[in-house]
């Protein structure tokens, strides 16, 4: 195994601003993968670990049962790991995995995304009260977060890349952008998310039992 992925990956991606398209020259690296633990380790007392972080850093990893779990919650980060176009390490597991990520998804996105996204907006407004400073990137990612919830409610596929919009986020991330003028922002994209789960063609729930096939074929191959 690489000795830069935790043992048993089957998907490392790259995420993060050099996934978006909005890196700049210090940027880092943000991984995210996905790991199968032996089979027969579930039986025993000490169940085996559902992520691990390292062994680079900015790097994270989660057990396949805890990441398709999260992955049915429609979690935003880890949907976004599944649709990084910066695959770094992909083994035939880890494109099982990949040919049924549209089984995710689900009209769940809209909650969730817009959950987060409203939840960052806050504290980012929260912190504008109490100490006059603004967190420019955690504003922009706010915004990138609503840009693609509604993107995979009309298209069925996670809005990764943001290049079209890289100078106007990256205005809001340096503060250049009046705070104002994001707040709007920010209300006339929570607006398209409403209206795109309105007209949207996913499904009210996930599809569980295609990740559970997927899930029992795994565990079956590892039961060694």
């Amino acid at each position: 195994m690489n000795k830069l992925f935790p043992s048993n990956t089957i998907l490392a991606v790259v995420v993060g601003s050099r996934a978006y398209g909005l890196d700049g020259p210090d940027s880092d690296h943000d991984r995210r993968g996905v790991f199968v633990a032996p089979t027969r380790d579930f039986w025993r007392l000490d169940k085996p670990p559902t992520h691990l972080d390292g062994p680079q850093d900015e790097q994270f990893s989660w057990e396949i049962e805890r990441l398709c779990t999260l992955a049915l919650q429609a979690n935003p980060t880890v949907l976004e790991t599944l649709w990084s176009p910066l695959i770094e390490h992909c083994t035939p597991e880890g494109q099982e995995l990949l040919d049924v990520r549209d089984a995710f998804l689900s009209r769940r996105v809209a909650h969730t995304y817009g959950s987060y996204a409203r939840d960052q907006l806050k504290r980012v407004d929260a912190r504008r009260t109490r100490t006059g400073e603004t967190n420019g990137k955690q504003a922009m990612h706010m915004l990138r977060l609503l840009m693609a919830g509604t993107h995979v409610l009309r298209h069925g596929e996670i809005l990764l890349p943001v290049r079209a919009q890289r100078e106007e986020l990256l205005a809001v991330k340096t503060g250049r952008t009046p705070w104002a003028t994001v707040v709007q922002w920010a209300a006339d994209l929570l607006d398209d998310l409403a209206h795109a789960e309105a007209a949207t063609p996913l499904p009210a729930e996930p599809d569980r039992r295609r990740v559970e096939q997927l899930l029992v074929s795994v565990r079956e191959r590892n039961l060694t």
